[in-house]
Parts: C-alpha cells; sequence; structure tokens
C-alpha cells in the first residue's frame, strides 16, 4: 500500500459557512442537455430530478452529487480553468467496465494507467469535450469512514 506520509494534514478554516456535503455539484455548458444527460446515465446512472428544454439537473442514485446541464453552445466543452473533474471509484476492479461504459456511450478515451500501483485512472472526453477521470483511490486518512 502506497504511503500517504508526505501529504499535509487537514487544516480547518477558522471561519466558514458551516458543514458542508462536500463538492457536490457541477454545471456544464453543452450544446444538447439531453444528449448530455444520456451520456451519464449511460455512464454514472443519474437520474434527472428536473428538466426543462434548456437545463437538466441530475444526480447520482445514493449520493448528493449533481450535475447541471445547460444549453450553452458557445461555451460547451470549455473549461475555464477547470482541467477535469472526476469521481472516485469504490472498488479499483472497476476500473476496465467503467472504461467499457464509457466507450460504449460514446465517450473519448485520452488516457487509463495507474498512479501507483493499485491506483488505477481512466481520463476521457464525454460527448462536449469536457475532461472527466474516473479513478480509485486506497483510502486516506481524512477520508470518512465507512
Amino acid at each position: 500500500t502506497p504511503s500517504r506520509q508526505g501529504r499535509p494534514g487537514p487544516r480547518v478554516a477558522e471561519s466558514r459557512p458551516g458543514r458542508t456535503h462536500a463538492l457536490t455539484h457541477v454545471a456544464l455548458a453543452g450544446s444538447d442537455p439531453q444528449r448530455s444527460m444520456r451520456f451519464y446515465q449511460a455512464v454514472l446512472g443519474v437520474i434527472p430530478v428536473y428538466k426543462s428544454d434548456d437545463f437538466i439537473q441530475v444526480q447520482t442514485p445514493g449520493s448528493r452529487d449533481v450535475i447541471v446541464f445547460e444549453r450553452k453552445p458557445g461555451k460547451a466543452g470549455k473549461s475555464g480553468g477547470v482541467v477535469h473533474f472526476g469521481f472516485r471509484l469504490k472498488r479499483p476492479e472497476d476500473i476496465q467496465h467503467a472504461e467499457e461504459v464509457v466507450r460504449k456511450a460514446g465517450g473519448t478515451i485520452k488516457e487509463r494507467g495507474e498512479f501507483v500501483p493499485g491506483e488505477p485512472y481512466l481520463f476521457f472526453n464525454d460527448p462536449d469535450g469536457y475532461e472527466v477521470e474516473i479513478w480509485y483511490e486506497n483510502p486516506t486518512p481524512i477520508d470518512p469512514k465507512g
């Protein structure tokens, strides 16, 4: 198991808005919200919780993850400084299946490998060109229990 000793310990802000559920929301500009929803349904199993012609909000079952797809073709696939976003696997052996699902859903595989032994990753582009990562990371000392 790789050592995590070189990582800095958690820092707690003296002033914060209150406890959150962590980062749970990303909004993506795209050319076709329906197409984006179908892609992420195939890859992550998301379920729509709100729909309009130009806006769809989905959630991953059993989590608080929210992805919003907004019809903004001129901004589709442009990162605006965000390099990528990712979804952490619960089991490293699921990386092969993740790659198969991404390919079948129409994603473009960019890279697959291991950061360190036992921690596989997969980078791909979704249909709008956003770079997405699916990876497994061994538990860290600050991960929630369970």
